[in-house]
């Protein structure tokens, strides 16, 4: 009976484990959506973003989760996009802004301050940092995906 209920036990845990492990990887605002999984990108549809170039509220009736992060669409197609190839339109460093990753810290990335660059979407902090961002677009976005790999990992409140 023991050999048959660890199995069980050790993969429940995993599961309630896992939107855990995404919270210190990807930027979620506090608490639960219904889907059972944090919010990313503060609601806002990441297949907007990309295809569209336009920032658009999602709705909870069109709901995908990826790597333990709820995403909200604006339409069932969108979000069939997104189950399709979510690498394509999930943001760059796990939500975090950009410029905050470039210099080794996690902040909040907010979808109001955004930009499609070579087909990638990538967030910040405000509309200051965002114009820091704008004056060297490809060095910042190198330090972050070079900072990315070390802070990954590393909970928001140890940087």
């Amino acid at each position: 009976m023991i050999k048959k209920t660890l199995p069980v036990i050790a993969l429940a845990v995993a599961a309630v484990a896992s939107p855990a492990f995404a919270a210190d990887e990807n930027n979620v605002v506090p608490g639960m959506t219904a889907a059972g999984a944090p919010l990313g990108l503060h609601g806002v549809d990441p297949v907007a973003f990309v295809e569209l170039g336009n920032r658009v509220d999602g709705t909870a009736e069109y709901t995908a989760i990826h790597d333990g992060v709820a995403y909200y669409f604006a339409s069932r197609d969108n979000m069939n996009n997104f189950r399709r190839s979510p690498e394509k339109f999930i943001p760059a460093n796990g939500g975090f802004c950009t410029f905050g990753v470039s210099v080794g810290k996690k902040f909040d990335g907010d979808p109001q301050f955004s930009d499609v660059h070579n087909g990638t979407l990538y967030v910040f902090l405000n509309e200051e940092i965002f114009r820091m961002y704008q004056k060297d677009k490809d060095g910042t976005i190198k330090k972050a995906a070079d900072n990315w790999k070390k802070i990954k990992h590393t909970a928001s409140a140890e940087l």
